[in-house]
């Protein structure tokens, strides 16, 4: 069993060889002074010169040292492993065609001329209705049954067009004269009304393609119309958009994103790739385990990526998700660093 050490016994064993240390360097002290004493002057010289080439050796040396941490390289160490449990993605750096974009915003809207209203032909009693709002309906379908005032034969009345039933005002028993029994309409297809501000109409004109952001969809379309405005201070950029899959609504808001330019650039990276260090904008270079901090000189961006001008070879690989976690990393030890 090994013997309990206190703090106090702890102290004077690291204070012993202190107190030796201290009384062989006065025993020192003390012979130095003699042979000092006896010394011719030249060798006093000859000493004085050599402290001072190695008070300047050391003097050098310590500017290189600063040297060294002022050029310090700012990188973080992940294993393979960490990286993918923390979906670190990374890309190759290469050229890309970029496309400059008017950012516009709008809403959609049901194509009027899928909108059909149904009425009766003659004036009757409805004795039977089939349909509730809401209902999908195909074209040929039997909405309701109406018996004639004038012959008191039945007749039907159907759908004209595949849709949804938005407007219903027929019950059984009700009188059908003029007013509209039902409103249909077809949302297979759908119209992006974009506004067009005085700044951007001179960049943008039909058969320009549009980019549109909806409900965290992606959709590319194609400028059919701009309609000028007799009221507002904007015109109308119409889109149409295939919508048989029903994802998109109408009246719903939307972002878009007119196509006015498209480039060529030898190199870019993605946006979302960048990351600002030392007031440096730049991206994290991967070097096996080693991902390193790496400046960039920028140009010309679209949407998802910005030209490279300086700072990085093509075929370099860069982290492009999730860098900021190798940001937060490098930022820690440097604050632990600093006390």
């Amino acid at each position: 069993m090994k013997p309990h050490v206190t703090l106090a016994m702890f102290i004077a064993a690291w204070l012993m060889p202190m107190h030796v240390m201290a009384a062989n360097e006065q025993e020192q002290a003390h012979v130095h002074a003699k042979e000092q004493a006896v010394k011719p002057q030249s060798d006093t010289k000859k000493n004085e010169e050599h402290e001072e080439h190695e008070e300047h050796n050391e003097h050098e040396g310590h500017d290189e040292n600063d040297e060294h941490e002022h050029n310090e390289t700012l990188s973080s160490r992940i294993s393979d492993d960490m990286a993918t449990a923390v979906n670190i993605v990374t890309d190759r750096a290469d050229s890309q065609r970029l496309r400059q974009h008017q950012v516009v915003y709008g809403k959609l809207s049901a194509d009027p001329n899928r909108i059909s209203h149904v009425n009766a032909r003659f004036p009757g009693i409805l004795t039977s209705v089939r349909f509730s709002l809401g209902d999908s309906v195909k074209a040929g379908d039997v909405l309701a049954v109406v018996e004639s005032n004038e012959s008191l034969n039945t007749y039907t009345i159907k759908a004209p067009i595949d849709g949804v039933i938005i407007q219903r005002s027929a019950n059984v028993g009700e009188i059908a004269q003029q007013q509209t029994l039902f409103s249909i309409a077809d949302f297979g297809s759908l119209w992006a009304d974009f506004r067009l501000y005085p700044s951007q109409q001179v960049a943008v004109a039909t058969g320009q393609t549009v980019v549109i952001m909806a409900a965290d969809t992606e959709i590319n379309g194609v400028i059919a119309h701009i309609i000028p405005s007799l009221t507002q201070p904007y015109q109308l950029a119409r889109v149409k958009l295939d919508n048989r899959d029903g994802k998109l609504s109408s009246g719903q808001l939307i972002e878009g994103a007119v196509i006015s330019g498209e480039f060529n650039v030898e190199l870019a990276v993605k946006k979302s790739a960048i990351q600002i260090l030392d007031n440096k904008s730049g991206v994290f270079v991967k070097n096996n385990s080693e991902y390193v901090f790496t400046p960039l000189q920028l140009g010309r961006s679209d949407m998802d990526y910005v030209e490279v001008i300086a700072g990085l070879q093509p075929g370099q690989w860069y982290v492009t998700t999730n860098s900021y976690l190798l940001k937060a990393d490098i930022e820690k030890s440097e604050a632990e660093h600093a006390h």
